[in-house]
């Protein structure tokens, strides 16, 4: 299934072999789609690649740090630690299978399905 955003700049692309104008397509888009729409200035910016010769609708890579760290194999290492002791901390489980604390914390999070849980001492 086409996501909503690629399906907007398909239509852009179509209005912009039409030859509608920029702000046609903006109105139009606005109409079908209401709170989806993509912004005028993204209408406005695919409307120039488009003049610029682009085809594609498709994002482009972008450089950076690639999203490799949440594999399977380091989430079973995160996995095997939390076994071995729970009182393990995020950062501590970072540093151990080398990867960022942010993507320790969706693995937990998001594939152990594990929660954070206070635990404090309660004087009764």
């Amino acid at each position: 299934m086409v996501s909503v955003l690629i399906e907007q700049r398909i239509v852009v692309k179509f209005h912009f072999k039409l030859g509608k104008t920029a702000t046609e397509t903006y109105n139009l888009l606005k109409e079908v789609y209401g709170s989806e729409c993509l912004s005028r200035a993204r209408v406005f910016e695919w409307f120039k690649h488009f003049k610029d010769g682009r085809q594609d609708v498709e994002d482009d890579s972008r450089p950076g740090r690639p999203s490799t760290s949440k594999t399977d194999e380091n989430v079973e290492k995160v996995a095997s630690l939390i076994r071995y002791d729970r009182r393990l901390s995020i950062r501590a489980i970072a540093e151990t299978v080398n990867i960022d604390k942010e993507c320790v914390r969706q693995i937990l999070h998001d594939n152990l399905n594990m929660q954070k849980v206070c635990a404090k001492n309660s004087h009764v």
